[in-house]
């Protein structure tokens, strides 16, 4: 199909002449611009995605999509409430649990945590602390047995390991005939976790349910019902939904995204911030593409004399410099795409090479708990860069081409 002829008057003023090569390079330089904009926007906005999902994963790990809990003391008859939730279609699995503070001793040490009682083969249904067990094993937590697994960062605090014994002093008192004291109790510790999150490894600490119920006098009675879903991402309409049909104003709903919300705000906020800011690259690349235009119009002014004298309208000498420009902009954005794309598929296998060829490590994983640098690409992230770029180009392109469409043919023709 033949070409219009703006487009391949366009496409011949790309190419360097004998007589100003200059400009073809500016060309060239304007196009690498682009390219370059777009891929790092592309590599930067993939690693906020693969901190965010990283982050997302390491939170589930030990806290389930949603609860369900009763306001009060207690949630009470919690297995029945378990089996009209999990008739959901919504709903995969559930737990109960007791949660509350305590003081830890050992020894001269000691460390506030939030204890957590737990059935350990019913836990691991809506949670994966099982895969994230550093020493022991979470199945080893046995009713009757006080046995407890601690965070590797509470333990690193109080100095103990697999089978010391630590103190489990909790809020609660009891009355004795010398007088009121708190109720504590020796637990042993079956093993640690390390899910790669401060907050957790350093604050949390798991019993048994039963040990729980004992220690804090729940009787028969859980704090309440942790929930694993089909669609983590429906969590606030499902746990709503049941919530209301369970009864209603009778129970405290909570989900991952509004208790871990500040994280993801702060990603969110984090990967705007970076795209406006990185986004000026881009623009500084696609203006550009304006000096490139104004030099060749300069430099084409006989020629667009000669066009408009034979027949061309000032439309069409438009259309011959927008399509420069244009062109101009979609093989930078092709290009970066690319570019981008094959960087972040890669990016951990290049960063290690770095750290091989330079001898030092970029993620140490004592200071960030992760040694990779995660990378997830998001198409519509890439859509959207995408075509942000190329509206810039096209943009950057009306100017000139509206001068050139300006020119008259007698001024222009005046000394040749």
């Amino acid at each position: 199909m033949t070409l219009r002829y703006e487009l391949l008057i366009g496409r011949r003023y790309l190419r360097s002449s004998r007589g100003n090569r200059f400009v073809s390079f500016i060309s060239t330089i304007s196009m690498v611009g682009v390219a370059i904009g777009v891929a790092v926007l592309i590599v930067v906005l993939s690693v906020m995605n693969g901190f965010e999902s990283e982050l997302r994963n390491r939170i589930l790990s030990l806290t389930s999509h949603a609860t369900i809990s009763a306001f009060g003391a207690g949630l009470p008859d919690w297995h029945a409430t378990a089996q009209r939730i999990e008739n959901s279609p919504d709903v995969l699995a559930s737990a109960p649990y007791i949660e509350d503070q305590a003081l830890l001793v050992a020894g001269a040490k000691s460390s506030g945590t939030m204890v957590i009682g737990v059935l350990p083969e019913e836990e691991e249904k809506v949670a994966a602390i099982g895969s994230k067990m550093s020493s022991g094993k979470f199945e080893s937590l046995a009713a009757g047995q006080y046995g407890i697994v601690l965070g590797s960062e509470l333990a690193k605090a109080l100095s103990v390991g697999l089978g010391d014994r630590v103190i489990l002093v909790t809020s609660m008192r009891s009355t004795t005939p010398l007088g009121v004291r708190p109720r504590y109790r020796s637990f042993q510790v079956m093993g640690t976790f390390a899910a790669g999150m401060y907050e957790y490894d350093r604050n949390l600490a798991y019993i048994h349910l039963q040990d729980a119920a004992v220690l804090y006098r729940m009787g028969a009675d859980v704090t309440g019902l942790r929930l694993k879903l089909t669609d983590m991402f429906e969590a606030p309409r499902v746990v709503r939904a049941l919530a209301l049909s369970l009864g209603g104003d009778g129970y405290y709903i909570d989900d991952w995204t509004r208790k871990h919300a500040n994280f993801f705000r702060s990603i969110q906020l984090t990967k705007t911030v970076m795209f406006v800011i990185l986004l000026l690259v881009v623009g500084v690349a696609a203006f550009n593409i304006v000096s490139t235009l104004v030099m060749v119009v300069k430099e084409k002014q006989s020629d667009i004399a000669i066009l408009r004298t034979i027949g061309a309208s000032p439309r069409s000498i438009l259309a011959i410099f927008a399509s420069q420009g244009t062109a101009i902009g979609a093989i930078g954005t092709l290009a970066g795409i690319a570019l981008g794309v094959l960087i972040s598929f890669n990016l951990e296998s290049l960063v290690h090479g770095l750290e091989t060829l330079l001898g030092t490590q970029f993620m140490d994983a004592q200071v960030y708990y992760m040694s990779d640098l995660p990378a997830s690409v998001q198409w519509s992230d890439v859509l959207k860069i995408s075509l942000t770029a190329f509206g810039l180009c096209c943009l950057s392109t009306l100017y000139p081409s509206w001068r050139a469409a300006r020119t008259q043919p007698a001024r222009a023709l005046r000394h040749d």
